[in-house]
């Protein structure tokens, strides 16, 4: 039995080979700068499997041509592949139908879609978006803008110094004047996996929409869209294990088709006059021009690769790893880690004393090991905590137990050598 393999606690059977898992990885079998590759930047992109690359490639050798406009055979199938990714998508997300799934280049993409479209058109002066502090720029930024051309307001849910929002603020925060609440499953910085039920719940109770940013989530554990009861959700293909440039924005049926288009162009019309156009119903009304099929295709496959394995097995090992790591940090002279302790996300986030995140993950670097240093698009939340960034270790299933020590021991180097 190979080191990486879970056993199961009650009959001691291998479960789930994990190395037989990463081999499925073409890119983790190298060195950098000499030293095999321990790849823990995974919150800003993940690693794609055989399986993914398999998917690309046979589609732009086989049945590469445009959707939904050609009559021939080839464009027949790329339509079918495209059309048969959105049903796997609201799928996986338990959405209640495919018509509730619109594919983007990203999170970004779909927050700013919600914005500028159902933003632009239902937004009023005085009314308030409600957003919290842990937010990503992705998060923060299009209420922003949209904020500046309507005239709303934007409120902050406060985050305590545990690195939890403050709850106890919410009642006096989400009140009737609140028309959207948008807030992120885990943080990207902190770790922290927020009670999306209980928040959509909360939005419900005085007429607000919700959005949750699935960034962090999607492709770590189970998620699904009508059992948390909000809204919009949206997420990246990228960061489980799908190719970059492709995206998801899942929005309710009734909501969607309220909706105006966001941009003008092919493929979102009926019909088209010099002076008028009529538009098609959602999704198709929200994927102006040609659109990502091959990330659309590849992103199937990847929640295939996903499902294979089972989400909640992928839980529970980046849980592990997560547990693992931050218990070896927190003997580190000089480390202080930000967020709480569990549960969360499959990352951690902490400051040396002394060194410069970007220092620091300059001389991982050299010893093969990816770290991120910097704000991640989290300023605001820098400045909360006084900080002008952290260094940042993120997991996933195809990490290992000794790749955690491993990086402990880089880390205990850099600690005597940069003091």
């Amino acid at each position: 039995m190979s080191k990486g393999a879970e056993i199961n606690a009650v009959d001691k059977t291998v479960v789930t080979d994990w190395l037989k898992i990463r081999a499925d990885f073409p890119i983790l079998q190298q060195q950098v700068h000499g030293k095999p590759l321990i790849y823990f930047d995974n919150a800003a992109t993940t690693q794609k499997p055989r399986a993914v690359l398999e998917a690309l490639r046979h589609y732009y050798e086989k049945d590469n041509a445009n959707v939904h406009r050609g009559l021939h055979e080839l464009s027949s199938r790329a339509t079918e592949a495209y059309e048969a990714a959105r049903g796997r998508v609201a799928e996986y997300l338990g959405a209640a139908n495919a018509d509730e799934i619109v594919f983007t280049r990203g999170t970004t993409e779909s927050i700013n879609l919600v914005a500028q479209a159902w933003g632009g058109k239902f937004l009023r002066p005085n009314d308030v978006i409600l957003v919290t502090e842990m937010e990503h720029h992705s998060n923060l930024v299009p209420w922003q803008l949209v904020a500046d051309r309507t005239g709303a307001r934007l409120r902050f849910v406060p985050v305590r110094d545990d690195g939890t929002l403050a709850l106890d603020q919410l009642s006096s925060l989400l009140t009737e004047e609140v028309k959207l609440f948008a807030f992120t499953h885990v943080s990207n910085s902190l770790g922290t996996i927020n009670q999306v039920e209980e928040l959509c719940r909360r939005a419900r109770a005085v007429g607000a929409l919700s959005l949750v940013d699935l960034a962090q989530s999607a492709g770590h554990f189970p998620v699904d869209v009508r059992e948390m009861g909000c809204d919009f959700a949206a997420f990246s293909g990228h960061k489980m294990c799908g190719p970059t440039g492709i995206g998801v924005l899942y929005g309710r049926a009734e909501i969607l088709d309220a909706m105006p288009p966001w941009q003008g162009g092919g493929e979102m019309i009926v019909s088209v006059t010099l002076e008028k156009s009529i538009y098609k119903k959602a999704p198709q009304r929200f994927e102006a021009g040609t659109p990502n099929i091959a990330g659309a295709i590849g992103l199937a496959a990847a929640m295939d690769y996903l499902e294979a394995i089972g989400r909640e097995k992928i839980s529970r090992h980046d849980a592990g790893l997560t547990a693992h790591a931050i218990e070896q940090l927190a003997e580190i002279p000089g480390v202080r880690l930000l967020g709480p302790k569990d549960p969360r996300g499959a990352l951690a986030g902490f400051v040396m004393e002394s060194v410069h995140p970007h220092d620091l993950t300059t001389f991982a670097d050299r010893q093969g090991l990816a770290l991120r240093g910097g704000h991640h698009c989290n300023q605001p939340l820098m400045k909360k905590f006084g900080l002008s960034g952290t260094t940042r270790a993120s997991f996933y299933f195809y990490n290992t137990l000794e790749e955690v020590d491993r990086m402990i021991e880089i880390l205990h180097q850099a600690a005597r050598f940069f003091s």
